[in-house]
């Protein structure tokens, strides 16, 4: 984020610099990023990422639409000696949340679960927990009604997300709990594109041919 030059005898940032800062900041916190078709990176290619925090540090979100090549949640719980093998719970898929810290686990869920730990409560009907607890409630039958679980995160430092959206490679949506937990996979992108009234169709076959 462009941040405006010291000021002559304060060597500090002005009071009205950073009142226009903090005007034209858009706080993206609870809203969808839809990949453009040639984005230039295969991990984020036709993703979908929610995004759990975004603010002038920097941004952090879960890809919601990729599935973890043959992991599903049984083998998270039994590496960590959780059991819950035979439960209804130990099939649901795990999904690549990101590239960063692919073996840090997140549960993205509806706000019906509190952790006892720690939830960070997201606008629009959305929960984050990172902590094991979740995964033991889950491995019980008492888990949050609705919820993904995720390896790893997107990041992103100060301004590289508002850089990234600048230059078309991102479109931001509103979230719904019903696109976000309710849909297939690959339904996703296509749905979220949708909600802005964008035919993923021509939108593929116009990048193509750009």
């Amino acid at each position: 984020m462009h941040r405006c030059a010291p000021c002559a005898r304060g060597g500090g940032t002005s009071w009205w610099g950073e009142a226009a800062e903090r005007r034209n900041f858009m706080d993206l916190t609870g809203k969808l990023l839809i990949a453009m078709p040639g984005i230039g990176d295969p991990r984020f290619e036709h993703s979908v990422i929610f995004l759990c925090s975004h603010g002038d540090e920097g941004a952090m979100g879960l890809i919601v639409n990729k599935p973890a090549d043959g992991v599903a949640l049984g083998d998270l719980l039994e590496q960590l000696d959780m059991g819950g093998d035979g439960s209804a719970a130990a099939a649901l898929p795990v999904r690549f949340g990101g590239p960063v810290e692919t073996q840090r686990g997140f549960v993205l869920h509806t706000p019906d679960y509190e952790s006892d730990v720690s939830s960070l409560k997201v606008p629009g009907g959305f929960s984050m927990t990172a902590t094991l607890d979740i995964l033991e409630d889950i491995a019980l039958g008492q888990g949050p009604e609705q919820l993904l679980v995720l390896l790893g995160y997107a990041g992103w430092g100060p301004g590289q997300l508002e850089s990234e959206i600048a230059m078309n490679g991102w479109l931001t949506a509103e979230a719904s709990p019903e696109l976000v937990f309710g849909l297939a996979d690959d339904s996703k992108w296509g749905a979220a594109l949708k909600t802005l009234g964008v035919d993923p169709l021509t939108l593929s076959a116009s990048a193509g041919h750009a």
